[in-house]
């Protein structure tokens, strides 16, 4: 059963075709994938197969991805997860992503210490990893902020629109 987890104001929960409009607005928007490493979203059956994919690469321990849900409000406003997810290694990368209006409200904060807390306890993950836009420094402030340690810089690691960025490389171990 997938895990639904709930903090102060938010509750993580399986992403459903019904959201499939709210990824699609999250992911086609410039603002959010300015440091994604990601081309937009393009049509409302490309979202499906991906919320598809989810579900799979979770019943195959292999990732896994929550809508970040406003507690008391429908539909969603980001998403948060582990891909990369070795159960055999101990190991996982995080990331999240929130729609530009609900930014600077500590929500990708408060979401990421639950999904952390949360894979060390019931996953068993030892080591979580985060892959970031050396320019995005919300994220890395917020990386920081939760303990992890930056391992050093990847050149030329990530591509968005074509233009290759370096990144920085964190890690957090229980």
């Amino acid at each position: 059963m997938f895990p639904v987890l709930e903090t102060e104001r938010l509750v993580l929960r399986e992403l459903i075709e019904y959201d499939a409009l709210d990824i699609f607005n999250c992911f086609s928007n410039a603002d959010v994938l300015r440091y994604y490493g990601q081309k937009p979203l393009t049509s409302l059956d490309q979202v499906k197969q991906i919320v598809r994919n989810f579900s799979k690469n979770y019943d195959e321990k292999r990732g896994i991805k929550w809508g970040i849900e406003m507690k008391g409000t429908a539909g969603i406003i980001g998403t948060i997860g582990y891909q990369e997810w070795s159960p055999e290694h101990k190991r996982a990368e995080i990331s999240y992503a929130l729609f530009p209006e609900h930014w600077g409200n500590g929500f990708a904060t408060e979401a990421a210490a639950k999904v952390i807390s949360y894979g060390f306890k019931e996953f068993g993950i030892m080591r979580i990893g985060a892959v970031v836009f050396v320019e995005n420094k919300a994220s890395n402030k917020l990386l920081t902020k939760l303990g992890f340690v930056k391992e050093g810089i990847l050149r030329n690691y990530m591509y968005q629109n074509d233009i290759p960025f370096d990144t920085n490389i964190y890690s957090l171990l229980k």
